[in-house]
């Protein structure tokens, strides 16, 4: 039986906005990879947004260099999730970010944050508040949060009616006001905006 060589962190960023995609990031590295190198990570949702984009271009740049770390994302759209529901899409997510990183099940251990879970294929294990306690699982989150806020600020561009920017699609008190002002764009989820009153 074959070593298990490697660790991937998987985490999920966007489950509750009214709008925009959710994203899956997933992070490979060896198991003796020493995260040191990035002194301020922590759980994304902890970091400021200035410390979240210096991590990640700090790890964007170290896998163009560097074959003992890789990451990719996964991402599921809006019309997704009001398909499929937010499991199934987040489900699609981390299997189409763990094909990104082709990697053979049998070299890998995934560990995940809260209740997700990757294919049966692999060895897995979900960590209650990982991305808290768990370095590969913070790196994951700072993925995931990132490329999903990069991903909202292009979409503000297309629809600067809702300012996206701002809210990243969450449901404050300006984005319910925009929607009940100008309705729903195409990348707001139905299933999640049913109760509020569009013109």
């Amino acid at each position: 039986m074959r070593k298990k060589q490697f660790i991937i962190g998987i985490d999920e960023a966007g489950r509750g906005p009214l709008a925009g995609p959710v994203c899956v990031g997933a992070v490979l590295v060896k198991k003796d990879f020493d995260f040191s190198i990035f002194p301020h990570l922590n759980d994304s949702k902890k970091m400021t947004k200035k410390r979240r984009d210096v991590v990640y271009n700090e790890l964007d740049s170290m896998c163009k260099s560097n074959s003992s770390i890789q990451f990719s994302t996964g991402f599921a759209s809006a019309n997704d999730i009001d398909k499929y529901g937010i499991q199934q899409a987040i489900s699609v997510s981390i299997n189409n970010g763990l094909k990104n990183l082709e990697i053979t099940p049998a070299e890998v251990t995934i560990f995940l944050d809260g209740g997700l879970k990757a294919p049966q294929i692999y060895k897995q294990k979900t960590v209650i508040g990982g991305d808290g306690l768990l370095q590969v699982i913070s790196l994951a989150s700072v993925v995931a949060k990132v490329s999903r806020d990069r991903k909202m600020l292009q979409f503000d561009q297309k629809y600067p009616l809702f300012n996206f920017a701002q809210h990243k699609g969450y449901g404050t008190k300006d984005h319910r006001e925009a929607i009940g002002k100008y309705g729903l764009s195409p990348i707001h989820r139905k299933s999640y905006t049913q109760n509020i009153i569009t013109p």
